[in-house]
Formats: structure tokens, sequence, C-alpha cells
């Protein structure tokens, strides 16, 4: 590690060459103008997670060499990608007579790659000389279709819309009665909602959707019990009043006292529930269908469902469990399986109920007229101390974590505390983590929003321990990692939506545009950065993206449009300089905002002055400026349609500011329900402008 103020050593040029044939970059451009080198500390720990000895300089000359051997003897990369239709450089490339052997995903034998079906194929190249080599060969569409047409849909995080009939916070039965309102009622064509991902268990339990235990299985706080076929057959039906009313006062409490959102009181509840459901037998047809489900999620299930009842036992963090249990595959793991296998039946059980509530879902969004439906998050990453990282070991970096460099916006650079998966690993299996990672989520929506979708190219990597400063990038095969998110989204017949925000490397966008993936625009960040820095005219911003006004970690576009944004950071001691620069600025920032849209007419009653008597109208105008755009998706935050002023997460708080748990509200930060959604004047006036509807639209909407 550095001392701070001492310069950090660059790495040599053996290292250099060693790291740059890992993917493991020597240095990192924080500005077009400037270059910083990554330290030698830096590369040498990243080079160690992923198994390779550089601490010496004879280990990096043996390493060094070691790898050009490989690299040289290898006949094809571990995993092969082939666009149909399209060439494959890697196997244009084999010696002349190299015979091939490909068996099929569906199981066939072929002896050629012309004409495969898209899937993840086996392919054994033997050259002529006798070398061979095995590897995967994904073959996948060009690229994903555009979306159905032009739409809008509503932006919600799901736990804080609370209905009448949820337990304190927002849940799957809500999310089903919202789709089905927006599309029938209002014309949508998707909801946006957060990772609904398993949390890590504790006390108190992380209430950030992105930093989950697992990401392939859902959370069962989501679930609606009462929608639980086998709830209305519980024999203890004093237990389930006394349930109803516990919830009923929980739910209260946030609604009508201004209490936080409480996840660990709303599990309590609910698991306590599900206990009394379990005991409920299935039905034939039932039982039938819950074998299915467990034949289908095979190993995967087991071990998630595995570390969950461990986790019962020995707590969250799975590296502080005994030695045996701490390795899935260990004969101590297993005995431990076989002993809780009635927990680990409960977990599975869990999860198959609730994502049969997350289908449905979908299924009532689609019923309903959407064209998209239900758009699920996805996160960058796992806890460390989760079930996909005891379960996925071989597959992550250990003693590394993501986060992202120093930058304009922040000197420091960040430390996300989430374990990266290794590239050399995941290439070895064929992208199996991640193709079964989405084959899950794709089950039940109809579009994935992938958060930080930079990731698929490079990650940000920092030694534990280390300051983020002291970080250096990796690169993951970003062909193959688009190769299996079209392919598999492609079969789901799904939209995919990359979070890009941000510093982004170039050539990034336009790769993820080739294979159809839409960008996410927000309206305060679109600027010309390349001319005058002054807002983006809206026939200037691209098509193929996600349009909206702000997303869950910026200020609603009430708080934007009156500086309370800055007066709520002040109050929070987070502002870096003194409160006067900070609100001119925030001012004018939003001044040029409302003179573009009063020099386009989109402010009512405006004929070239701006009229700021109305913050309902501007927001109005704020929207009907997306409609401008020629954005194929046009997304609403919901609690912009009430004037809410919170933000759901602030970055740079932790207990400062309650992140994650407020429920959506008015103007005056009263508690809206989802029933209330429905008759409120300002949220119809809003979506009456997304559809075309109002005068200075678009007519587009």
């Amino acid at each position: 590690m550095t001392a701070p103020g001492q310069q950090p050593e660059p790495p040599g040029e053996d290292l250099s060459r060693l790291a740059g044939l890992y993917g493991i970059a020597n240095a990192y451009s924080p500005s077009p103008d400037r270059t910083v080198a990554a330290s030698a500390g830096a590369v040498t720990r990243v080079l160690a997670a992923m198994g390779v000895d550089a601490g010496s300089p004879e280990g990096v000359r043996a390493a060094l060499d070691a790898r050009e051997r490989d690299l040289r003897e290898r006949l094809l990369p571990p995993t092969v990608v082939r666009w149909s239709g399209g060439p494959c450089d890697a196997l244009d490339a084999l010696p002349a007579g190299t015979r091939l052997r490909i068996v099929t995903e569906q199981g066939e034998t072929r002896a050629t790659a012309d004409q495969l079906p898209p899937g993840v194929h086996r392919l054994t190249a033997t050259a002529p000389d006798g070398r061979t080599t095995d590897a995967h060969l994904i073959v996948a569409p060009p690229r994903l279709p555009a979306p159905p047409g032009r739409s809008y849909g509503l932006l919600v995080q799901l736990y804080s819309l609370l209905s009448h009939r949820s337990w304190g916070m927002g849940d799957l039965g809500d999310l089903a009665e919202l789709t089905a309102w927006a599309g029938r009622a209002l014309g949508a064509g998707f909801v946006q909602v957060n990772p609904l991902h398993a949390a890590v268990p504790g006390a108190p339990t992380d209430p950030s959707p992105y930093r989950p235990s697992s990401r392939r299985f859902p959370d069962p706080v989501h679930l609606r019990i009462e929608d639980i076929p086998e709830y209305a057959h519980v024999g203890d039906r004093e237990r389930v009043r006394a349930l109803l009313e516990r919830s009923g006062r929980l739910r209260e409490s946030v609604l009508d006292k201004g209490a936080l959102i409480d996840r660990d009181a709303v599990w309590e509840l609910k698991r306590e529930a599900l206990e009394l459901v379990r005991e409920v037998p299935l039905g034939p047809g039932r039982r039938a269908a819950y074998v299915d489900y467990l034949a289908e999620q095979g190993q995967a299930l087991e071990d998630h469902a595995t570390w969950c009842a461990l986790a019962e036992l020995h707590g969250s963090d799975w590296r502080r469990w005994p030695a045996g249990l701490r390795d899935p595959r260990s004969p101590e793991t297993a005995r431990a399986r076989s002993e809780s296998m009635d927990r680990v039946d409960f977990h599975c059980r869990l999860a198959w109920l609730t994502e049969a509530q997350l289908t449905a879902a979908q299924r009532a969004a689609r019923e309903a007229g959407m064209p998209v439906g239900v758009i699920h998050d996805l996160a960058v990453g796992v806890h460390p101390d989760g079930a996909d990282a005891w379960a996925q070991q071989d597959h992550f970096a250990a003693g590394m974590s993501v986060g992202a460099p120093p930058d304009a916006f922040n000197a420091r650079g960040q430390d996300w505390g989430l374990p990266p998966w290794r590239p050399d690993r995941l290439a070895e299996s064929g992208y199996a983590p991640f193709r079964q990672l989405l084959r899950a989520l794709f089950r039940y929506a109809g579009a994935l929003r992938i958060d930080h979708v930079m990731g698929l190219f490079r990650l940000w990597w920092v030694p534990q321990g280390d300051l983020p400063t002291e970080g250096t990038y990796v690169h993951y095969d970003a062909e193959a990692m688009l190769a299996v998110l079209v392919l598999e989204a492609s079969r789901a017949g799904a939209l995919v939506i990359g979070e890009d925000l941000g510093t982004v490397e170039p050539g990034v966008r336009e790769t993820l545009r080739e294979r159809g993936v839409l960008g996410t625009s927000v309206l305060w960040f679109e600027r010309d950065w390349d001319g005058d820095g002054r807002p983006l005219p809206p026939d200037r911003w691209r098509a193929d993206c996600l349009a909206t006004a702000t997303t869950h970690d910026l200020p609603p576009t009430a708080a934007r449009l009156t500086g309370e944004h800055v007066e709520l950071r002040d109050s929070l001691g987070l502002l870096t300089r003194p409160l006067d620069e900070e609100r001119a600025e925030a001012s004018a920032d939003t001044g040029e905002w409302l003179e573009l849209l009063a020099r386009l007419g989109l402010l009512r009653g405006t004929s070239g002055a701006i009229d700021s008597s109305s913050e309902e109208a501007e927001i109005q105008a704020v929207h009907r400026f997306l409609l401008r755009t020629p954005a194929r998706l046009v997304g609403l935050w919901l609690p912009d349609t009430l004037g809410d002023r919170r933000p759901q997460n602030l970055p740079g708080t932790w207990d400062q500011y309650p992140n994650w748990r407020l429920p959506i509200a008015d103007t005056e930060g009263r508690p809206v329900t989802l029933e209330e959604l429905a008759g409120s004047a300002r949220l119809h006036a809003l979506v009456e402008v997304l559809r075309g509807r109002v005068d200075g639209g678009s007519g587009r909407g």
C-alpha cells in the first residue's frame, strides 16, 4: 500500500506485459487529456487474485513465460463467439486442415460451424500437428430487436409503494396491481422496479437493493402472503388473525405515523406466516410444479437454500462459519445440508413462491396491454458475505472489491464492497454463472436494466484494505458477455437497458447500440459536452435509450427545480464548497434548462418568457421535453407525479439519511398509498402529458 503523499511505483516492463496478457490495465484516463499509471503493487495484487504469482522479478518472468507459452499452444481461447450469419475470427484463424467436432446445446454433433443454432455449444479443434483444444462456442443473434413502438412507463422502488393490503412495505401483489392499473387506465408500456434480489439477513439488514446476497434468486420479503394458494388453508386461523393485526399496525406506522419502512420487521411477520403456510400440504398439481422447479434450478437452488439454512445456524458471514462449511462442496457441508434438509426445503419453497408471484406480475402487465411489462434491475454485484459469493467462490476474485477510480466528481474514488467475477474463470466455464443468472431473471422480466453496464467491458478492482485510488481496471471479454446477454434476452423476447451514466470508455456506447442494448439518458446530464456545455436540444438526443428526468440516486424533479436538494446536502454536511456557491451553481443549471423549455414553448402559458409560477407546470414541461426527444422509452419517476421532494437514496450517506426506507409521499411528505394514486389529479395531469394529449406535447406519447 502506498503511503499518503507518496508517488506509487509504476509497473516495470515485464510486469506490464504480464498484466496486459491477463486484461489488467497499467493505467487509466480520468479525463481525455490525462493518464494515471496504476501502481506496481495494485497490479501485483490483482494478478495474485487471478492465481498468478508476480511477487518477485523471478516470479514475474516465470509467469510471463508460462502465459505466453499457453497462448501460443492453445488453438482457441476458452470461449469463442460467433454472431449468427457473420464470420468468426478465432475459427477463421485456425491452421489449415484443422478438424472440428461440435456438440450443440441441442445434443447434435457437427463437423462444421456453419448454420449452427443459437446456443452455447462444446467445440473441439484438432490441428494437423496433433494439438487439440476444447472450447465453448457461443452462437448468438447479431442484435436484439428494437422496442415494439414507442412507449412511456413508470419507475418505482417497489418497497416504497404501500397499499392497504401490504404488510409495511410494497410487495409483489402491489406490483401486479400497479402494472394492471398503469397499463389499462394510464396507457403505460412498462413499470421499472428496483432489484428484487435476495438480501443478506442481518440485524439490521442492509436496506440497499444493490448489495444482495444473491442476484439469481429473489427475496421472499416481497411476497404477498395472502396470494399464496396454501394460505387460505392454514389451520391456525387465530395466529393468522394476529399476524394480520400486527401487519396492519406496521403498515399504519408508516402511512399514518411517519415511521420509516422497516424491512426486518416486515420479514419477521412474513417468515412467521410462511412457516404456517408451509404446514399446508401441496395439492398434486402444486406438488408437481414444485418438483419441476427444483429439477430445473438444480444445484444453484440447492446451494442458495443451503446457504440460507446454514446462515440461520451460524450467521450470514460464511467466512466465519466452521472451516468445513466454508466450502460448498465439502463433506461437512453435504452432511450439514442433510441434517438441515427441512430448512433447505423451506428456502427452496420460498424461492419457488416468489418467482411464481414475479411471473404473475409480468403476466398482469401483458394482460393490461403493456408491450414491455415489468423491467427488472440487475445489480452490478453481490455482497461478499452472501449466498452467491459462497456458492461461486471459484468464479470470484478473492481479496478484491469493485469500485470506481478517482474522477472529477470524486477525487478519492469509490469502493462498493462487491467482489468481482474473475474473467478467466468466466471464460473457462463458457460464462455459465452469467448465463444462469440471466436465464433466471428473464423468466419473469419483460426487460432487464443492467446497473453499471460498463462492467461488461471492464471493472475497477480495489485490493481489500487499500484506498480506491490504488485500484486498477480489469477487462472482460465484452464480446462474449454481450453474446450471452443477447442470446438469453432473445430467447425470452425481452429488451435490455444499460445504465451507462457517468464516465464511459470510448466505443462502449457504440458497441452496445450495435447489439441492440438501449442506453440511459437523464435530462440534467444531457449537455453539449463537446461544445458550449449548454443543455442538449431534444433533436440531438439518441433514440436508442430510456429517457428520464431523474433516477433513484438523484433528487426528485421538484427538489431539483426548487434547489431543495442543495439544502438537504448542506444539512447533512455533504457540500464541499460554500452553500452560496452550491446554490448559485444549481440555480444556474436549472435556469438554463427552464430557459430552453420556455424557448421551445413547453412551459404552459409562455411566449418565450419563463413562467416559474407553477412548479407543477415546470415538471410537466420537463416531461414534454422528454417526448420531444427521439427516445424509444420515456420513464416517469413515480414520486414526481406527486411532487415528492425526497430522494430514495442519497449517495455519500449511510445512517445520516434514511436511504431505501422512504414511502412515496406528496409535496408535504405525507405517504400516499397505491389506492390514493388512482385519484391523484396531479398524477393524471402529468400522465396526460406523456400520453400526448396536452397542448404543447409532441403528440407522440
